[in-house]
């Protein structure tokens, strides 16, 4: 018997939403960790310290749960397979639940919809991500209803904290404070280094080029706020409980099913709406408090590359139950708790060979 955790996953979600936002503050950067894992392949540091910090953050779960994740109910082959297309998938359609979901809908805003025509493009533009997302649901849904896993059935819900819900949620909040001590002392020094720049330049004390100058990146900071990120992502989906595949292919089955768990669904609706309000209201100035490049997309094409590599990735998804977030997560509490290594490593070794193919 499985009981849906609604409490942890609805908290979770919203514990997920803070260091995404925190990296598009700080870094200008989507928290999107299929780009992570496909741009370390290519040797990319920035996106490499993001994956470490996934990976440590499942390692420090690890120590403290004294065991590894739940291990997968298939076969290697059905394990590598869903990687494959995970990986492939998330290449195409530039994205993956993290980027899409929780990111991605962030952006979406109705109101659009109200002012002109120029506004209904932008709307257009701006839906590229919900329509990812309710193609990789429901591929996700149609492969595990095909291909169906041994799931056991839903007992009644679980309205706790979990276990170890109150060690996670302490350390979360330790590491976001921290996150939010930086974005504070770095937005108090750019409202300075602003009101300097605007004096200097009107008395011509100050050129364009030294100005600019001023943008310049912080590359020490920039990297241990991917890291640091990574970690409380990481806190956060393990209190969610959705690092655990058997709770996505039980959301996947459907209200029907007797293993039907709706934890998924408590987990988007804290995360969305938080994620929402945060990106509409908190976004400041759409430049990154430690400098570089604003890498904020305003909106993508929906065409047949972005559905088809939507729709593979929810095959991937529907197969095992698990995304590139959960598996870098999982090797690291495989890797500490002492057991699911190999089928964790196969898993992702395919996601890198289908990101490859793509």
């Amino acid at each position: 018997m499985s009981s849906p955790t609604p409490i942890q996953s609805f908290i979770g979600g919203i514990g997920l939403s803070l260091p995404v936002h925190a990296l598009l503050l700080l870094n200008g950067d989507v928290f999107g960790i299929s780009g992570f894992v496909h741009r370390t392949v290519l040797g990319r540091k920035e996106p490499a310290f993001a994956v470490l910090g996934l990976i440590l953050g499942g390692a420090y779960i690890g120590l403290i749960e004294g065991h590894g994740p739940s291990p997968f109910q298939h076969s290697f082959g059905r394990v590598a397979l869903s990687g494959l297309l995970v990986g492939l998938g998330s290449k195409l359609s530039n994205g993956c639940t993290s980027g899409h979901m929780i990111c991605g809908l962030s952006r979406f805003s109705l109101r659009y919809g109200f002012l002109s025509m120029i506004s209904i493009k932008l709307l257009i533009q701006n839906i590229s991500s919900l329509v990812a997302t309710l193609t990789f649901f429901a591929t996700g849904v149609i492969t595990s209803q095909l291909l169906p896993s041994e799931l056991p059935s839903a007992d009644i819900m679980d309205w706790s904290l979990g276990p170890n819900g109150r060690v996670l949620l302490a350390t979360q909040v330790v590491v976001s404070a921290l996150l939010g001590s930086l974005v504070w002392r770095f937005i108090s020094h750019q409202n300075r280094e602003f009101t300097d720049v605007y004096v200097q330049v009107t008395t011509s004390r100050l050129s364009a080029n030294d100005a600019s100058a001023l943008q310049k990146p912080h590359p020490i900071s920039r990297l241990l706020v991917y890291l640091a990120t990574g970690f409380e992502f990481a806190l956060a989906l393990r209190f969610s409980n959705l690092s655990e595949s058997n709770r996505v292919l039980s959301f996947l089955s459907l209200p029907f099913s007797s293993s039907f768990d709706p934890s998924l669904a408590f987990l988007a609706a804290g995360a969305l709406p938080t994620s929402i309000i945060l990106y509409q209201f908190f976004r400041g100035s759409e430049r990154p408090l430690l400098g570089g490049r604003w890498s904020i997309p305003k909106g993508g094409l929906i065409d047949m590359k972005l559905i088809w590599g939507a729709a593979v990735f929810g095959a991937g998804w529907g197969l095992a139950g698990i995304c590139p977030g959960p598996g870098l997560v999982n090797l690291g509490r495989a890797i500490t708790g002492g057991s699911g290594v190999l089928s964790v490593a196969i898993w992702l070794s395919g996601v890198i060979i289908g990101g490859l193919f793509a």
